[in-house]
């Protein structure tokens, strides 16, 4: 039997249910990493643990979004002009992850392999993926 991510575990549940009650409370504000060790007296595995649990429960309960910026840290969120400009920070990073991605890795490995099926497909999809980000961003 697979074993099970520690992410998605017994553990990370009541991490993030930790982490929910000290967010929440410290709303509007938001609280950063040695803040919630601090608050919730987990170690940083453990708090990082809770917060990707806390983001996959989230949709599930209609919580608000959780959100992290640099100045504020993490914390719950319904101004969607806020949404809005870390929805695009987060995407421009993914973007700038693939496109070094392609230019570094599979550009390189389609000139080793041109006629290989897969490497094209995965050029193709990537290209794509870069795409519809740019778009977005």
């Amino acid at each position: 039997m697979p074993r099970r991510s520690r992410r998605e575990g017994d553990a990370a549940r009541e991490y993030a249910e930790s982490l929910w009650r000290v967010l929440m409370s410290a709303r509007p504000a938001g609280l950063h990493m040695p803040q919630l060790m601090r608050a919730t007296e987990l170690t940083r595995s453990q708090v990082r643990s809770g917060l990707a649990m806390l983001r996959d429960v989230i949709a599930k309960k209609g919580w608000p979004p959780l959100i992290y910026t640099r100045a504020d840290g993490y914390q719950f969120t319904a101004d969607g002009d806020v949404l809005q400009a870390y929805e695009v920070g987060v995407i421009r990073e993914k973007l700038t992850e693939i496109r070094r991605l392609i230019t570094g890795t599979v550009t390189p490995h389609a000139a080793l392999a041109p006629e290989d099926k897969w490497v094209r497909h995965m050029v193709a999809q990537l290209n794509s993926v870069e795409s519809t980000l740019d778009l977005i961003a």
